[in-house]
């Protein structure tokens, strides 16, 4: 049981404010050294091997997508095309910005570039539209957690990779939950519009015309959707292709069609590439440490005949693996989590005849519900700063879309049709 004395250590390295990436390496380095078992090259080679997985290129390509699309002008023309739909509906702005999170989703993989580009977008026209800066900001961040769920959210790449899955079939089972998510969350914002009055964002609906020139300013956009989900769909790429083919698709609609990307725009998007890539494969690579060491340890299958002692209700385990990572998600990274949880769960998740794409589908909602809550919500914390709201004024103003969140994480998790109808 030595892996069990690592995990006081880890945590209580946290607790004192350490960096994620350095108390997992601590931790795992503590076992390597101290314990002895393992020789030093493959303790070495167990940091260094994740990272040589080739599957991991999808992570850059995808981040750089992201970053890249702040600089076309995609979004402003999707926010016409979400303004077409909803507008004229009560709360129209609101209803829009949720959409819109909804189309880049499925573009731009990083909920962090959603979120910081939707802050600022959205958040002073919602103001200038009579709506309070705490629910613009609360209805901003709710809406970019969609983009982990929803392909090609990075996430699902880190599962799949984890757990053994297809990343397409992981893609594939994000897009139902995705958008009951975008309805939820919608249906919250129009409850809360109708209940202050807030107005529609147009006094009509949209002609024939204007249906016609705004779909047609936006059909690069659309495409670029198409080619991500509809290539990977259809077995014409892998995910880690589907991310190279959406960057030169993006370069060529901000060069050639939208013509609003320079090449300063470029070098600056490859540098935050860089930087944000590190961040994540430093968690991978500490995280993945630890993770071999409990595989090694049998950790999983102690778990899991510990588990099973008290329970063989799947559904009871899923309820309270959903308390124990809203927990874990108010306090440590989400990635982390996942890559050092799944193997752990894995032999629960697989005696217990749980599909595990369903499992990772509830997984990443879970984490992604942790980046809103304090004290060290990623998302919250970004659009708090953007948008100049306490967060004591978001979590009041941002109720109602936990109250969606929520019950979208319970439909999800109780009802596997929404993760596997299109597996």
């Amino acid at each position: 049981m030595t892996w069990m004395l690592i995990v006081p250590l880890m945590l209580g390295l946290f607790a004192l404010n350490f960096r994620l990436f350095l108390a997992m390496f601590a931790a795992a380095l503590c076992y390597f050294v101290v314990y002895g078992r393992v020789p030093m090259q493959i303790s070495v080679q167990q940091f260094i091997g994740p990272s040589q997985n080739a599957s991991l290129l999808a992570i850059p390509f995808f981040i750089l997508l992201g970053t890249l699309m702040s600089c076309t002008g995609i979004a402003q023309r999707l926010l016409k095309v979400a303004d077409l739909i909803v507008g004229r509906l009560t709360g129209g702005m609101g209803l829009a910005n949720i959409l819109l999170s909804t189309m880049l989703g499925g573009i731009s993989a990083s909920n962090l570039a959603d979120a910081a580009m939707l802050t600022r977008m959205m958040v002073p026209e919602m103001e200038r539209q009579g709506y309070a800066r705490g629910f613009a900001a609360g209805v901003t961040a709710a809406g970019s957690l969609i983009t982990p769920i929803i392909p090609p959210g990075i996430a699902l790449i880190i599962y799949g990779l984890v757990a053994d899955v297809s990343i397409g079939k992981m893609f594939m089972a994000g897009i139902l939950p995705g958008l009951l998510c975008c309805v939820l969350l919608m249906t919250a914002t129009y409850a809360v519009a109708r209940q202050r009055g807030y107005r529609p964002a147009r006094t009509s609906w949209p002609t024939a015309g204007e249906t016609r020139r705004t779909l047609l300013g936006a059909w690069p956009a659309l495409f670029l959707v198409v080619v991500i989900i509809g290539g990977i769909r259809l077995n014409v790429f892998t995910p880690t292709e589907a991310g190279a083919v959406g960057v030169v698709t993006v370069i060529v609609i901000g060069f050639f069609i939208f013509r609003e990307m320079r090449v300063d725009d470029v070098v600056r998007a490859l540098c935050e590439t860089a930087k944000s890539t590190a961040a994540v494969m430093v968690v991978i690579m500490a995280s993945s440490a630890l993770a071999w060491i409990f595989s090694l340890e049998h950790a999983g299958d102690k778990l899991a005949a510990v588990i099973l002692e008290f329970t063989a209700n799947k559904y009871v385990f899923l309820l309270v693996v959903n308390a124990l990572l809203l927990v874990l998600g108010m306090l440590i990274e989400g990635n982390a989590i996942m890559i050092v949880l799944v193997p752990l769960l894995m032999p629960v998740v697989h005696q217990l005849g749980i599909d595990p794409v369903h499992f990772g589908i509830v997984l990443i909602l879970n984490l992604a519900i942790g980046c809103l809550t304090p004290p060290v919500g990623t998302v919250m914390l970004l659009v708090c700063s953007l948008s100049r709201v306490s967060v004591a004024e978001f979590m009041r103003q941002a109720w109602p879309m936990f109250v969606a969140l929520f019950a979208a994480l319970g439909l999800i998790t109780f009802v596997p049709f929404f993760s596997l109808a299109l597996v």
